[in-house]
C-alpha cells in the first residue's frame, strides 16, 4: 500500500501543478473588466493575457528538452517555484505594467507544469501497463477541467472577493504541490545527453515565437487588418525567424528542438492535430461563452456555466478513450471518430441565433466535448508511443507548444470573422443579433476547418498497438515507496 500511496501523491501533485498552470490560462478573462476598472491602463488589457501566453509558450519547448537531458524534477520544481512567486506578485500588482510583467513572469514557471506533468505521468503510468491509459483518460479530464473551472472561477472570485483571489489561490496550492515534488518524487537522470545548451537555437525561437504572438494578438484588435503593419510585420518576422530557427538546429550539436524527430510520421501527424484541433477547443471554450454574453446579456461567471455541456463531455469524452484504450490496446480507431463528433458539433453552430434553444445547443455543445475530450489524452498516448522515452519531455512540451500555437491562430482567425460580422450585421440587426450571427460564423468556420484538417492528419497515421512498459510497473512505483 505503501508504494501505491507514494506514487498516488506523485501523481495528484502532477496533475494539481498542470491544472494551476492551465487555469491561469482562461481565469484572468472574466476578470479583466475590473481589473481594468481598479488599475487603469485600459489599452494595455490584452498584454494581461498575451504576457502569460508568451513567456509560457516559448518556453515549454525549452522545458521539455532540458528535462529529458537533466531530469525532470529539478526542472519541474524550478517551473512551480517562479509559477507561484509570479501568482503572489500578480496579486499584489499596484499598476497594469507591474500586473503584465507578473504575469510574464508567472507565465516562465508555467511552461514547465504541463509538459513536465505529462511526461511524469506516462513515465509513472505507461499506457500499457495496466493503470495506463486509464491515467490518460484523467489527464485530459484535468485539462477539460481546467478550461471549465478558469472563467467561472474568475468570475467569482471578481464578484464576491477580489480578482486578486485569482493570483493569491495559486500560492498555497502550489507550495503544498512543490512540498510533494521536493519530498516525494524519486530524482531519475536525464536520458538525453547533457553538453552546451542550445543558446542560438533557444535566442531564434525567443524571438520568431514572440514576434508570431504579437502579430497576432495586434490582429485580435479591432481595427486592424492582416496587411496593417502591427499584423504583417511581425508575422514575416516570425516567418523569416522560424526559417532560421530550422537552420539553427539542424546544425547544433544539442538542439532544444530535434529536426530529426518530425522525420518520424507519427510525431509530426499528431502534432498537427494537436494544432488544429484547437482551433475546435478555442471555438468552444472563447467564442460561445462571447455570444452568452454579447448576445444573450449573460454575466461572466454564468456564461461560464452556460458551457458546462461541454466542458464536462471532454471529461466523460478523455475518460472513455482512456477505457477504450486500456481495453483494445489501440489509439487510431477510436482518435479518428472525434473529427466526426467536432465537425458535427461546430457545423450545428451555424443555427445560433437570439431565439437558440438551451437544450439544443447543449446538445451541440455535448457533441463538441465528446470529440474534444479523446483528443486531450489520446494524442498524449501516440506521441509517446512514436519516439524512445529519451526524448518523452520533448515529445510532451512540443504536443503543448503546438496545442498553444493553434489556440493564438485560432483567436485570431476567429476574432477577425467575429468582428467583421458584428461590424456587417449590427446596423440591420442591432448589436445583440450581430453578436449571434457572428458566433455563427466563426464557430463552424473555425471548428470544422480544424476538424476535417484532423481527420486528413490521423488517417495518414500509422496505427500501431500499445507497447507494454519494458520495465514492470511494480519496479516503477517502487521508486515513489521510499
Amino acid at each position: 500500500m505503501k508504494t501505491r500511496d507514494g506514487s498516488a501523491l506523485v501523481l495528484v501533485a502532477a496533475l494539481g501543478g498542470m491544472f494551476l498552470a492551465m487555469l491561469d490560462q482562461t481565469i484572468v478573462g472574466t476578470a479583466l473588466p475590473r481589473i481594468v476598472g481598479e488599475l487603469g491602463g485600459g489599452e494595455l488589457y490584452t498584454w494581461v493575457v498575451t504576457a502569460y501566453l508568451l513567456t509560457s509558450t516559448v518556453t515549454v519547448p525549452l522545458y521539455g528538452r532540458l528535462s529529458d537531458q537533466h531530469g525532470r524534477k529539478p526542472l519541474l520544481l524550478v517551473g512551480m517555484v517562479v509559477f507561484v512567486a509570479g501568482s503572489a506578485l500578480c496579486g499584489l500588482a499596484q499598476d497594469m505594467t507591474q500586473l503584465i510583467a507578473f504575469r510574464a513572469l508567472q507565465g516562465l514557471g508555467a511552461g514547465a507544469l504541463v509538459p513536465l506533468s505529462l511526461a511524469l505521468v506516462l513515465e509513472m503510468f505507461p499506457p500499457g501497463s495496466p493503470r495506463g491509459a486509464r491515467t490518460q483518460g484523467a489527464l485530459g479530464g484535468v485539462m477539460a477541467l481546467a478550461y471549465l473551472a478558469g472563467p467561472f472561477l474568475g468570475g467569482v472570485f471578481t464578484d464576491q472577493a477580489s480578482w486578486r483571489w485569482g493570483f493569491y489561490v495559486n500560492v498555497p496550492l502550489g507550495a503544498v504541490v512543490i512540498a510533494i515534488v521536493a519530498l516525494r518524487l524519486p530524482w531519475r537522470p536525464g536520458t538525453g545527453g547533457g553538453g552546451r545548451p542550445d543558446y542560438a537555437g533557444i535566442a531564434v525561437f525567443t524571438v520568431a515565437i514572440t514576434a508570431l504572438l504579437v502579430g497576432l494578438t495586434e490582429k485580435g484588435l479591432d481595427g486592424h487588418t492582416w496587411t496593417d503593419a502591427p499584423v504583417a510585420g511581425p508575422i514575416l518576422l516570425a516567418l523569416a525567424g522560424l526559417a532560421a530557427f530550422v537552420a539553427v538546429e539542424r546544425r547544433a550539436a544539442n538542439p532544444m528542438m530535434p529536426m530529426h524527430l518530425f522525420g518520424n510520421r507519427t510525431y509530426t501527424l499528431v502534432n498537427v492535430t494537436s494544432f488544429v484541433t484547437a482551433f475546435c477547443l478555442y471555438a468552444g471554450v472563447v467564442f460561445l461563452p462571447r455570444y452568452f454574453q454579447e448576445a444573450l446579456g449573460a454575466g461572466a461567471t454564468e456564461s461560464g456555466l452556460r458551457i458546462y455541456p461541454m466542458t464536462l463531455a471532454m471529461v466523460v469524452g478523455s475518460g472513455v478513450m482512456g477505457l477504450l484504450m486500456s481495453r483494445t490496446r489501440v489509439y487510431k480507431p477510436w482518435l479518428l471518430a472525434s473529427p466526426f463528433l467536432l465537425a458535427a458539433g461546430t457545423l450545428l453552430c451555424v443555427n445560433l441565433a437570439l431565439d437558440t434553444g438551451g437544450l439544443a445547443l447543449a446538445g451541440w455543445m455535448l457533441l463538441i466535448g465528446l470529440g474534444m475530450g479523446p483528443m486531450l489524452s489520446g494524442l498524449t498516448v501516440a506521441v509517446q508511443q512514436a519516439l524512445p522515452p529519451a526524448y518523452l519531455g520533448t515529445a510532451s512540451a512540443n504536443l503543448t507548444f503546438f496545442r498553444q500555437i493553434g489556440g493564438s491562430v485560432a483567436l485570431a482567425v476567429g476574432g477577425a470573422l467575429y468582428t467583421s460580422t458584428v461590424t456587417a450585421e449590427a446596423p440591420a440587426q442591432g448589436l445583440a443579433a450581430a453578436h449571434a450571427s457572428a458566433a455563427a460564423v466563426a464557430v463552424p468556420s473555425i471548428g470544422v476547418a480544424g476538424a476535417v484538417i484532423a481527420l486528413v492528419a490521423l488517417a495518414a497515421m500509422p496505427g500501431r498497438r500499445l507497447e507494454l512498459p519494458a520495465v514492470p510497473q511494480t519496479k516503477i512505483d517502487a521508486g515513489f515507496a521510499s
